[in-house]
C-alpha cells in the first residue's frame, strides 16, 4: 500500500486502509473505491492524506506524483501480497470486459482466453475465503457486468470445492460461472447500462440472455454439457417459476443450482447502475426467506457458513455505523451474533435487534491467513 495526501488521489483509486476521522470514528472503510462524490466527503472532513492500494478499481497502476510512505503487510502469508492478489483479479475483470465487447461485435467464445483469466485466479482464491468472499467491494456501477462475471466464476468454483467436486469439475463450474451472462452480449447495450429500473418490455428483451448465451456456447466441445446447460439453466428455479422454460427442481443440471446462487448472492451485495447494495449477511437472511423453495439450500448453507465463520473477537461494522466486536456466535443465527459496541461497550444480540444487521467485516483474525 502507498500512502498519499488527498489532492493526489483520483476517481478509482482503492482505499488500504480505514480512513478515520478527528473523533477517531471511521469515515470510509478499507476496501472502498472512491468516486467523485467520496474525495470529496475527504475534503469536507479535512483528511490530509490516506494509505490506497497501488492498482486502480480499473486494473492500471496507480502513479501519483508524490508517494508519502509505500508499507508492505507484516503479516504477509504468501510470496506474492493482498496487493498483488486484488491487481490480478482487477486485470481478470478487464480481460473479461475486452472478450465481452469482442462477442458483441460478433467474435465467437475463445474458451482458451477464459480459462486463462478464471482458472488461474481460482487457483489463487479457491483456498482465501476471505479475499473471495470480499470481492463485491471493488465492483463498481460502470463495470458491474464484468465484475458480476469473474466473481461468479469464483464463486462457483469454491462453492463446487465445498460440495466435494473435484479439480476438473470444480474448473467446469467456474467456466460455467464466468460464462453464464455470455448472452448478454447479444442484448441492447442501451438496455444494459441503463442507469434506472427495465421495463416490462425490456426485462422480457434481457431475460433472452440464457437462450442466446446457450446458442454461443452449445458447439464448443471443451465443456462440459453442464457447463452449456448452467449457461441455460441458472435461471431456472426449483419451484418452477423460473425462466426461460420454467423447469423444476429434478430437470436442473447441478452446475446451474451452484451458479443461481453465487449469481444471486452476488448481484445483491454489488453496487449497480439503478440498484443499491445490501450487506453480505442482509442478503444472505433475505436469500434464505425470498427463495426458500426456489434455490438449493444445499448451496446457500455452505455459503451461509463460510461468510460466518467469525471469531470471538471478529471486529465489525454494524447497519448503524457503530463500530463492534463478537462476543458470541449463536448457532442457531450465525449471521446475527452477541457483538459489544467498541464506543460504548454495549452489548447487542443481533437476534433480538432485527433492525440491526452487520454490515461489514472489518478485521478478523482469518485475514492473516488460512
Amino acid at each position: 500500500m502507498i500512502r498519499v495526501k488527498i489532492n493526489q488521489l483520483q476517481e478509482g483509486c482503492i482505499l488500504a486502509a480505514d480512513v478515520i476521522g478527528k473523533t477517531k470514528k471511521t469515515i470510509i472503510p478499507k476496501n472502498t473505491v472512491l468516486t467523485p462524490l467520496l474525495l470529496n466527503v475527504l475534503e469536507k472532513f479535512l483528511i490530509e492524506d490516506v494509505y490506497v492500494e497501488p492498482v486502480l478499481a480499473n486494473g492500471q497502476p496507480f502513479r501519483p506524483l508524490e508517494i508519502i510512505e509505500v508499507k508492505k503487510e507484516s503479516d504477509e502469508q504468501n510470496n506474492e501480497s493482498t496487493e498483488d492478489i486484488m491487481a490480478l483479479y482487477l486485470k481478470a475483470v478487464q480481460r473479461y470486459k475486452k472478450a465481452f465487447q469482442s462477442w458483441q461485435s460478433g467474435s465467437p467464445i475463445d474458451v482458451g482466453e477464459i480459462r486463462s483469466i478464471i482458472i488461474p485466479l481460482l487457483d489463487r482464491f479457491i483456498d482465501n475465503r476471505t479475499e473471495l468472499l470480499t470481492l463485491y467491494r471493488y465492483t463498481t456501477k460502470e463495470d458491474y457486468l464484468y465484475h458480476h462475471a469473474v466473481c461468479i466464476g469464483l464463486l462457483s468454483g469454491f462453492l463446487g470445492k465445498h460440495l466435494n467436486y473435484g479439480k476438473g469439475a470444480c474448473y467446469q463450474i467456474a467456466l460455467a460461472g464466468i460464462l453464464c451472462d455470455c448472452g448478454m452480449a447479444k442484448i441492447n447495450e442501451k438496455i444494459i447500462m441503463k442507469k434506472s429500473a427495465l421495463t416490462a418490455e425490456e426485462y422480457k428483451e434481457v431475460k433472452e440472455h440464457t437462450i442466446l448465451g446457450y446458442k454461443m456456447v452449445q458447439k464448443i466441445p471443451v465443456l462440459q454439457e453442464g457447463v452449456k446447460l448452467a449457461v441455460l439453466q441458472h435461471h431456472e428455479r426449483n419451484d418452477g417459476s423460473g425462466y426461460p422454460f420454467g423447469i423444476n427442481d429434478k430437470q436442473i443440471h447441478p452446475y446451474s443450482k451452484i451458479v443461481s446462487v453465487a449469481d444471486v448472492y452476488h448481484a445483491m451485495v454489488s453496487e449497480r447502475l439503478y440498484r443499491k447494495k445490501e450487506s453480505p449477511f442482509k442478503a444472505l437472511e433475505q436469500i434464505q426467506v425470498d427463495n426458500f423453495g426456489k434455490l438449493s439450500m444445499e448451496v446457500i448453507q455452505i455459503l451461509l457458513n463460510h461468510l460466518t465463520m467469525f471469531l470471538v473477537g471478529t471486529k465489525v461494522k454494524l447497519s448503524n455505523g457503530e463500530m463492534a466486536e463478537i462476543v458470541f456466535v449463536q448457532r442457531e443465527e450465525p449471521t446475527r451474533p452477541i457483538v459489544k459496541t467498541v464506543d460504548g461497550n454495549e452489548f447487542i444480540s443481533l437476534s433480538e435487534q432485527r433492525h440491526l444487521f452487520i454490515e461489514e467485516v472489518i478485521y478478523s483474525s482469518e485475514m492473516d491467513g488460512e
